[in-house]
């Protein structure tokens, strides 16, 4: 996987965007997780994995396959 010209100032900071996104949605989860409410567990749970998604087709989108 040749990343030359990929990445970039404007490549990080939208990355670092989408990692700060999932990282509050995770914050978010736990915080329904420890108070027990299983309603919003389940939103954030949504949240999280919808913010992880993102994170995720944007490396693909620039060629990072993870395996």
């Amino acid at each position: 996987m040749a990343l030359t010209g990929v990445i970039d100032d404007h490549m990080l900071q939208h990355y670092r965007e989408l990692l700060d996104k999932e990282d509050a949605a995770f914050d978010e989860l736990e915080h329904a997780y420890e108070e027990g409410d299983r309603c919003l567990f389940e939103a954030d749970l949504t949240e999280w994995t919808v913010a992880a998604q993102r994170r995720l087709a944007y490396l693909k989108r620039l060629g990072v396959e993870l395996a």
